[in-house]
C-alpha cells in the first residue's frame, strides 16, 4: 500500500504536498504483518510459554517429592539396621553324624548298689536272667567323690559311666542298680549327663572337673520298680564371644516292672535306658540379620537417585530462567519493531 501511495504521489507531481501528508497518515496507520516481523501471533506464543512453565514446574515438584521420598528411605534402612543389630536372630542349624562322643553320665545311687551294665544294639534288650542277682559289668565307670559345688562341705559319691555311641547302630546302654531298704516313702535315683566322657578320664583334677559339670548341667531322677528308657538329644549354643556350650535334651519313657521273683522282698530294683534319640546335632547361634554390605548398596543407589534428582531440578530451573529471559527478549524485540 505504501509503495502504490508512493507510485501515485510519483505519477501527480503537483500534489505533492497533498501526497506527502497523505502517504505520513497512511504510514502511521500501517502495522506490519506479523510474518515480516518474524514474530508468532502473541495469543499463541503466551499459551506455549505459559504450557512449559508450568511443566517445568511440575517437573521440578515430582523430583522434590522423589527426593523426600529417597530421604524417608534412607532414615528407614538406617532405622532398620540398628534395630536388627540390638535383636539378632536365633538360627537353628542340625548336622547329621553316625557316631557320637560317648557322653557321662554321673549317678549318684546313694546306697544303691549298681548289680549289671551292658551295651545293646537295635533296641534289644533280652530278657533279665536274675533280676536282682549280680550280673556283668561291661561299661567303663570310675567312681569319685567330691564336694558339693553348692554347700562346700558335703562330700558327694558319683558312679561315673559311659554312654553310647553308635547312633546307627541304636546302641544303648542298660543298667541295674539294687537298694535293699530304705527308710524313705519313694526311692529315686539322681543322674546327670555331661558331653564327653573321655574329657572326663583325661582330666588331671575330675574332682573339680565333675564340680563344674553339676554347676553346669541339669539333673534327673528315675524311680525304682520301673523301668525308665531315656533318648538324649544333643544341642550346642553358640555364644556371642564365640565360645560354645553343651546340654542335653531328653526324653524319657516309664515302664512298669512286674517282679517275678518266687519270694516277696523288701529291696528294691532300679533299671534303666540310655540311648540317643536321632543323629543330628543341633546348633543354636544368635546371628544378625541386618547386611552392612546391602545396606551400603542400597544407600548408594539413594543417594545417587538424590544426586541425580538435585542435578535435574537445577538443570530445569535453568531450562525455566533461559525460556524467560527469551520471553522478554522477544516482548522487546517486538516493542521495537512496532516503535
Amino acid at each position: 500500500q505504501l509503495s502504490e501511495d508512493v507510485e501515485r504521489v510519483s505519477e501527480n507531481p503537483t500534489d505533492e504536498t497533498g501526497g506527502e501528508m497523505e502517504v505520513q497518515e497512511d504510514a502511521s496507520s500501517v502495522i506490519l504483518p506479523d510474518s515480516e516481523l518474524g514474530t508468532s501471533p502473541p495469543s499463541l506464543r503466551f499459551s506455549k510459554t505459559c504450557l512449559k512453565n508450568v511443566f517445568s514446574v511440575f517437573l521440578l515438584f515430582i523430583y522434590l517429592l522423589l527426593m523426600a521420598v529417597a530421604v524417608f528411605l534412607v532414615y528407614q534402612t538406617i532405622s532398620d539396621f540398628r534395630e536388627k543389630l540390638k535383636h539378632p536372630v536365633m538360627s537353628v542349624s542340625y548336622k547329621e553324624v553316625s557316631l557320637y562322643d560317648a557322653p557321662g553320665i554321673a549317678f549318684y545311687p546313694g546306697k544303691a548298689r549298681l548289680l549289671s551294665c551292658k551295651h545293646h544294639y537295635y533296641d534289644h534288650i533280652p530278657p533279665l536272667i536274675n533280676p536282682g542277682q549280680p550280673g556283668d559289668i561291661e561299661c567303663i565307670t570310675q567312681r569319685i567323690n567330691y564336694t558339693d559345688p553348692f554347700t562346700n562341705q558335703t562330700m558327694k559319691y558319683a558312679l561315673i559311666v559311659q554312654g553310647p555311641r553308635d547312633v546307627k547302630k541304636k546302641e544303648l546302654v542298660f543298667l541295674q542298680f539294687h537298694l535293699n531298704g530304705t527308710d524313705q516313702d519313694f526311692s529315686a535315683i539322681d543322674y546327670l549327663l555331661f558331653s564327653s566322657f573321655e574329657e572326663f578320664m583325661n582330666s588331671p583334677e575330675k574332682a573339680e572337673f565333675m564340680k563344674n559339670c553339676e554347676s553346669s548341667y541339669s539333673s534327673w531322677k528315675f524311680s525304682g520298680g520301673f523301668r525308665t528308657w531315656v533318648k538324649m538329644s544333643l544341642v550346642k549354643t553358640k555364644e556371642e564371644d564365640g565360645s560354645e556350650t553343651v546340654e542335653f535334651k531328653q526324653e524319657a519313657s516309664v515302664v512298669n516292672y512286674i517282679d517275678q521273683r518266687t519270694e516277696p522282698r523288701s529291696d528294691q530294683l532300679f533299671f534303666v535306658v540310655f540311648e540317643w534319640k536321632d543323629p543330628f546335632i543341633q546348633t543354636v547361634q544368635d546371628i544378625v540379620t541386618a547386611n552392612p554390605w546391602n545396606m551400603i548398596a542400597l544407600l548408594c543407589g539413594i543417594f545417587l537417585a538424590l544426586f541425580k534428582a538435585a542435578d535435574f531440578a537445577k538443570l530445569s530451573v535453568k531450562w525455566m530462567i533461559k525460556i524467560r529471559k527469551r520471553h522478554l527478549k522477544r516482548s522487546h524485540q517486538v516493542m521495537n519493531h512496532i516503535s
